[in-house]
């Protein structure tokens, strides 16, 4: 057995980011007495954890499992736990295990300090004055006749249905990297809105107009249906139509594909500078996902698992196939950090990793331990060396 193998191992375990054949190997090795001996001495020193059985609870570990394997709707997973299932009493064991490991993780100081810069979401109103949103707090927001058109309770902002507005009014919402946000929208839209995004819409939508809404960033839209208004989502050259549906839209102005992926319902997406040419009109069925080229103004289409773009949404990270220098893209929106990679080779190597409500530090650890990529740290900056 080689100990760097093993490790790693451990590492892709503690991460969730272990396939169902490499667990399969690691529990073939742990039932060694030698590889168990290395396995805990490697958890004392790497993570400085000593485990001890009374920790936790198995039923409630093997009720996790099961909830787990019930819940998780992802095909990759779904397929991951049937191959798996006849080592319940390993996963059991070490699903108890290793939310044991996590939690004493989530308390230790990683040597490498990471210190996130302090950021807040701002609302920029019509008449162009800005308040600062405080996420543990709660405002009104008000027209310019003092009335009460919206309210935020913590990170979220819900804006009236009816008010006396007879004219356009908008309103930008600013949450920089580091945070996420939730708004209402006056028609009962929900839109779920990622770190590093702005949205501009308007405070109440008039009748007889077309919902139209603009998006710098990732979003992800639960419309209301109304089919005598289509809901509009600009994102630069790209727009989104639809009627009533759930999707996810990740429109960054710095990435050269603005990528669409549907969930439930039907939607058009099309070059706004061609939108009464129905030829450049493309139309999603749910599960795919549809590329907007912003260079080459063209649309491609494909079939993919959405939870995957939409993971963001519950606090999950989840890379596939993914270029090493889009990650590091993401976790600079998600920790509001500087990454700057020295090791440029690295950039168009592509990774697969699923990751919970980690700290950064944590990640950039199961990095260099399962691949060897090394950094260092100073304030907010990390350096890939």
């Amino acid at each position: 057995m080689k100990p760097d193998n093993t490790q790693k191992l451990i590492v892709k375990y503690i991460t969730n980011s272990i396939s169902a054949k490499e667990l399969e190997k690691l529990d073939k090795l742990i039932q060694e007495p030698i590889n168990e001996k290395e396995f805990w001495d490697f958890i004392k020193t790497n993570y400085r954890i000593d485990y001890n059985m009374k920790e936790f609870n198995t039923g409630e570990s093997k009720k996790r499992l099961l909830d787990t394997i019930r819940m998780d709707k992802r095909v990759v997973f779904r397929r991951k736990f049937r191959k798996i299932f006849k080592y319940a009493a390993f996963a059991i064991f070490f699903l108890g295990m290793g939310y044991f490991i996590k939690q004493q993780l989530y308390k230790e100081h990683n040597k490498k300090t990471i210190v996130p810069k302090e950021s807040f979401i701002t609302l920029e109103l019509g008449n162009g004055n800005v308040k600062v949103i405080s996420e543990d707090g709660s405002s009104s927001v008000k027209d310019s006749q003092g009335e009460i058109v919206g309210s935020q309770v913590g990170k979220k902002l819900v804006y009236k249905k009816k008010n006396r507005s007879e004219k356009w009014v908008y309103n930008t919402l600013n949450v920089p990297y580091g945070k996420q946000f939730n708004l209402e929208l006056s028609d009962g839209t929900v839109v779920y809105l990622n770190a590093g995004t702005s949205l501009k819409y308007p405070v109440k939508f008039l009748d007889g107009g077309q919902r139209e809404v603009f998006l710098d960033g990732e979003a992800f839209f639960e419309v209301t249906e109304n089919k005598k208004s289509p809901f509009i989502v600009n994102s630069g050259d790209m727009n989104v139509r639809v009627l009533g549906t759930k999707f996810n839209v990740s429109a960054y102005p710095e990435e050269r594909n603005k990528v669409v992926v549907l969930v439930k319902g039907s939607v058009e997406l099309y070059d706004k500078n061609r939108k009464k040419d129905r030829v450049g009109t493309t139309a999603l069925k749910p599960g795919m996902k549809g590329n907007f080229d912003v260079e080459r103004k063209n649309i491609t289409t494909e079939p993919v698992i959405t939870s995957i773009y939409t993971s963001w949404v519950d606090g999950e990270l989840v890379f596939r196939n993914m270029a090493f220098s889009k990650i590091l893209k993401r976790l600079e929106r998600r920790y509001d950090v500087t990454i700057i990679n020295k090791n440029v080779k690295l950039d168009n190597v592509e990774f697969n990793a699923s990751f919970g409500n980690m700290p950064v530090g944590q990640i950039m650890e199961y990095f260099k331990s399962v691949y060897g990529i090394d950094y260092t740290v100073d304030q907010d900056r990390i350096t890939i060396e």
